[in-house]
């Protein structure tokens, strides 16, 4: 396999892509291949991880959350604890984490998890943080929602739900 390379700030960073120039995306492409395939095209012993809900079939719920007027957003330990607070009370499994502090403020971050994702991104001079809670399987990504708002001390938060991956599958199976 070929190797890819970031560059930011004089640092490689190895993305482990192979050969970018040959893709469609890099010449500025998207191919949308539409597929047909449903849950009885699958093999019948494959466990698929999609939730069901409410007479509905999705790969994951995908949160979408705001965090306003919150404290230690410039915190990456602070962030890092919110993380695998989330994850815990999510019964989630976390698989690493990673932060970087920019300069003169704000915070990204990203908890990769089995069940896919937590992300942020923070402004602490307006005291807003950018948070998504994307999980799959048994995951309740709802639970996060207060982890935050406390580990913040947020005087509002917004919660946009978005059910990802719904209709790939059938319902019935």
């Amino acid at each position: 396999m070929a190797k890819a390379h970031l560059f930011q700030l004089g640092m490689d960073l190895e993305a482990g892509a192979t050969h970018e120039e040959d893709t469609d995306v890099n010449r500025g492409q998207l191919t949308v291949v539409e597929t047909s395939a449903k849950t009885s095209d699958m093999d019948p012993d494959r466990a698929d991880h999609f939730v069901r809900r409410d007479g509905k079939t999705f790969a994951g719920t995908h949160l979408i959350i705001e965090v306003l007027g919150g404290e230690g957003l410039d915190d990456e330990e602070r962030i890092q604890t919110a993380f695998r607070d989330c994850v815990e009370a999510c019964g989630a499994t976390l698989l690493h984490i990673h932060t970087h502090k920019f300069s003169p403020q704000g915070v990204s971050g990203v908890a990769v998890l089995a069940e896919s994702h937590i992300s942020v991104h923070t402004w602490p001079e307006i005291g807003y943080g950018a948070f998504d809670v994307f999980m799959c399987g048994d995951a309740q990504p709802r639970r996060a929602v207060e982890i935050l708002r406390k580990a913040f001390k947020a005087s509002d938060v917004r919660v946009k739900e978005l059910l990802r991956g719904e209709g790939l599958v059938d319902t019935a199976v």
